[in-house]
């Protein structure tokens, strides 16, 4: 999932559409299969059942990752917070932010389909669920990011990450005064971000293919 604006994508899981997508029954069966390996057969899926997922093991974001799929604002639940398990409806909205762009999408579908995307990924960042992402948070995401590269040093790593906050910064507020305090970037923030970013085609789940998940057993 691609967690920093301009920098490379970690392979893993990070909003529904307003309606429900439209689904073929192929695709319900192949997503069901995925589940039922996943809960090992069970009417629900919890967060120990992402240990068994090779290429999720060594991604630096796992974490941020896996709560994803419990946090109840993805769920469209009212309340904030994690769930402790999701069955197979649960399962098929989170799903939904990883849906390809239809080609009969017009303008205004397109806005809402990349918007929703933002949105789940916003809900990664947020990890306190305060609707703002401080400059801190933001930093640290980008180096838990690239922490996982083995051709950089810790001190490019930070550099990195310095240099994502400050890029950060200056995108949502301009040049800030000496006694201005910036609270946290808010989804319009995040939205300013990511404009020219093509986050469209950059979230996918490659593990959830049917030949990776075989191999857990």
């Amino acid at each position: 999932l691609g967690v920093s604006r301009g920098l490379p994508c970690a392979q893993g899981p990070l909003s529904p559409p307003s309606s429900p997508p439209t689904v073929t029954s192929e695709q319900i069966e192949h997503l069901h299969r995925r589940f039922k390996q996943l809960s090992r057969d069970q009417l629900t899926i919890r967060k120990e059942n992402f240990d068994s997922i090779p290429d999720l093991e060594f991604n630096p974001i796992r974490g941020k990752i896996v709560h994803a799929f419990f946090d109840k604002r993805n769920l469209r639940q009212e309340s904030d917070g994690l769930a402790d398990e999701i069955n197979f409806e649960d399962f098929l909205t989170i799903m939904s932010y990883f849906r390809p762009i239809e080609m009969n999408m017009d303008e205004e579908q397109l806005d809402r389909f990349r918007k929703e995307k933002l949105k789940f990924l916003f809900h990664m960042y947020d990890s306190d669920h305060d609707g703002k992402i401080t400059l801190q948070e933001y930093r640290n995401v980008v180096e838990e990011l690239l922490s996982g590269n083995p051709h950089l040093e810790k001190e490019s790593v930070r550099s990195i990450a310095d240099g994502a906050m400050m890029e950060a910064a200056s995108i949502c507020v301009g040049q800030m005064g000496p006694d201005q305090v910036y609270e946290g970037i808010t989804f319009e923030d995040f939205l300013k971000m990511w404009q020219g970013i093509d986050i469209e085609t950059k979230m996918h789940v490659r593990f959830l293919n049917m030949e990776t998940i075989a191999h857990c057993y």
